[in-house]
């Protein structure tokens, strides 16, 4: 997961396929695995949930759910309600990703309990919902479900909180926020909100925000400043490890070339980050921290 972090999920796939050979219970019918030590599950949910993660950043979507689903069993076999918890929640990211916001929410659904979750965890529900509930068309309710999310992430962390709760900060917040917006076409609140998330140091994964607000810009006809992004883009984008991420600058450029009315500059600068993104060429250092 170090290796995710710092330099993307592509630089985690040898480390993958090894876990993957190594560790025959990955791919073992989960009724073999019934009777096991409950702490051996619960250690191989944990690693099917990380590999499941690096999996989709990484572009392997079908790859991805199903070590989701092989996690979700193995976790499930064990006991280990939190870590399935985790793997539903990342589930319905990829589902939203893929274009299923109606199974995405049902994922989501899947996290509640006889109890109330803490703060943080609903949160991310609320999150997971509200993207899956906006590319409904749900634009109040997803809205609503962001609001609630920012409410109770602010009521901050406490002892019932799982150790991946670490994984939602404000940065994460302000990124989704955006990201919401943007699902709803309000480019004006979208823009800010990943501006802001874009600024702050993290993660890799987080470069996802910078490919996000450039489509924002170039969906809202805001030129220059679409074209100043690229520059600030263009050094680091080669070294991107999420596939997810540079999916959705290519998608980006591609329509700025398409749209009749885009500017000469913003073109020629869309073209040229197109063909970085073809090369491969490396660059040094996170793409998002050269944003000034």
């Amino acid at each position: 997961m170090a290796v995710d972090a710092t330099s993307g999920a592509t630089s985690a796939m040898p480390a993958v396929r090894e876990a993957v050979r190594r560790v025959p219970e990955l791919s073992a019918a989960a009724g073999s695995l019934r009777g096991q030590d409950s702490d051996r599950l619960a250690a191989l949910a944990e690693l099917g949930e990380v590999i499941g993660w690096i999996l989709f950043d990484a572009g392997f979507y079908r790859a991805a759910h199903r070590m989701n689903t092989r996690a979700l069993d193995l976790a499930e076999l064990g006991g280990d309600r939190w870590t399935a918890r985790f793997v539903l929640l990342n589930d319905s990211m990829l589902q939203a990703h893929t274009g299923a916001p109606r199974t995405a929410l049902e994922a989501a659904a899947r996290v509640r309990g006889t109890r109330a979750l803490p703060a943080r965890v609903g949160s991310l529900v609320a999150i997971r919902k509200a993207h899956a509930t906006a590319m409904l068309g749900g634009s109040r309710d997803a809205l609503d479900l962001m609001s609630r999310a920012r409410g109770l992430f602010l009521d901050g962390v406490s002892r019932r909180d799982p150790p991946w709760a670490w994984w939602i900060d404000r940065t994460e917040l302000l990124g989704h926020q955006g990201w919401v917006h943007a699902r709803l076409h309000q480019w004006d609140k979208a823009v800010p909100l990943l501006y802001e998330a874009v600024a702050a140091p993290g993660p890799s994964y987080r470069d996802l925000f910078a490919a996000k607000l450039l489509s924002v810009l170039a969906r809202a006809g805001a030129w220059r400043e679409a074209e100043d992004l690229i520059a600030a883009l263009a050094p680091g984008v080669a070294r991107i490890g999420s596939v997810r991420t540079t999916q959705t600058l290519e998608r980006t450029a591609a329509r700025l070339l398409e749209r009749s009315g885009t500017p000469r500059p913003l073109r020629e600068a869309a073209a040229f980050l197109r063909e970085i993104l073809a090369s491969g060429e490396r660059s040094d250092g996170p793409c998002r921290r050269r944003l000034r």
